[in-house]
């Protein structure tokens, strides 16, 4: 990593390409599994995670989804560690989204457990709102839900960690962008992370939350990527 770094130092172009990654990650991400969830059977979007659609045969393309995008965001996390601080933050940001990156890696070697009755044979039948009895949790299981926590803490993280500079330069409208960011992905993660563990009320929502918490989380790193890209020229 050390000597991508020192590379793109002396080469502004290709700052620039690799922070693009970053750019497009989140949109790619989210059109993929979108029209992955439609061709599988069975697959309810508001109810079901993310992750399920890794999980049996037809599992391969949201494998693939999570290694490739999971790559980018790692290319784009060097491009972002050029960019001046006063554009994205402290240098801890682009490791947090570095570590993000590695985490939808390793979302896509280590496969879900059944999720709130996806797979069909999960303990959770499709249609009821309520706490489903567990299985065994497997280690692939333990391994990808650890993989999902510089996801859904550290980008979080990252975001909070970019509002307070903001504010201090009086960059008021993206230091709200931040801030709001990440409140809006923490909490939404709260809720789906409940929703799947079958509160009653929430259960049957807990595609919609982890989708809000997805897009919101991915679309800051691609703002932020583009504030990377265009302040330079600007300025």
């Amino acid at each position: 990593m050390l000597a991508v770094l020192r590379a793109l130092r002396s080469n502004p172009l290709a700052v620039r390409v690799t922070t693009a990654c970053s750019v497009v990650a989140g949109p790619l991400f989210v059109g993929a599994f979108t029209a992955i969830g439609v061709r599988r059977a069975g697959y309810d979007w508001r109810r079901h995670a993310v992750s399920s659609l890794a999980d049996g045969r037809q599992g391969w393309a949201q494998r693939v989804n999570f290694v490739f995008i999971g790559a980018l965001y790692c290319t784009g996390a060097a491009g972002l560690a050029q960019s001046p601080s006063q554009i994205i933050g402290p240098p801890v940001v682009p490791a947090l989204i570095f570590g993000a990156g590695s985490g939808l890696i390793g979302s896509g070697f280590f496969v879900t457990d059944p999720v709130a009755g996806f797979p069909p044979s999960a303990p959770n039948p499709e249609g009821i709102d309520g706490p489903p009895p567990r299985a065994p949790a497997t280690r692939a299981g333990t391994l990808h839900n650890l993989c999902a926590i510089p996801i859904f803490i550290g980008i979080p993280v990252a975001a909070l960690t970019c509002a307070v500079p903001a504010a201090r330069r009086r960059d008021y409208r993206w230091a709200g962008c931040s801030a709001g960011s990440a409140m809006l992905m923490f909490g939404t993660s709260l809720l789906f992370g409940a929703a799947f563990n079958g509160v009653p009320g929430l259960a049957r929502h807990g595609g919609v939350f982890q989708r809000i918490s997805i897009t919101t989380g991915f679309s800051w790193i691609s703002a932020l990527s583009l504030r990377a890209l265009t302040r330079p020229r600007r300025s």
